[in-house]
């Protein structure tokens, strides 16, 4: 699977809120992190229990893909958040580094 497939499945998966399926995309040792910040969430458990916690707080979350660039192994996807009736949506990147096969790494900016 090339490195934007894997970030469809994920983006797919992150809307139909199959935490499951979603984290079958990260590696085992995978993290997470706020682009030129620190790690925020280490490990596969580290992405489940991230995810989890924003869809049971957000069940009606959903995140649109504005724009993707893939260049190897890195991909930036700019989408548009909607958390839900009521609140604000807002843009954010996210940038993923794909390794055999799975997403190794993801900063995020935050609009």
């Amino acid at each position: 699977m090339s490195p934007v497939d894997i970030v469809q499945v994920q983006l797919d998966a992150y809307n139909a809120q199959d935490l499951d399926r979603f984290c079958a995309c990260f590696a085992p040792d995978a993290v997470l992190g706020d682009l030129n910040s620190s790690v925020t969430h280490e490990g596969i458990a580290g992405v489940r229990q991230r995810y989890a916690a924003l869809f049971a707080e957000h069940p009606e979350n959903r995140a649109d893909l504005l724009s993707r660039i893939a260049v190897g192994d890195v991909v930036v996807d700019e989408e548009r958040i909607s958390r839900g009736k009521g609140a604000a949506p807002f843009r954010a990147l996210a940038i993923y580094t794909v390794k055999s096969g799975l997403i190794a790494r993801v900063d995020f900016v935050r609009e």
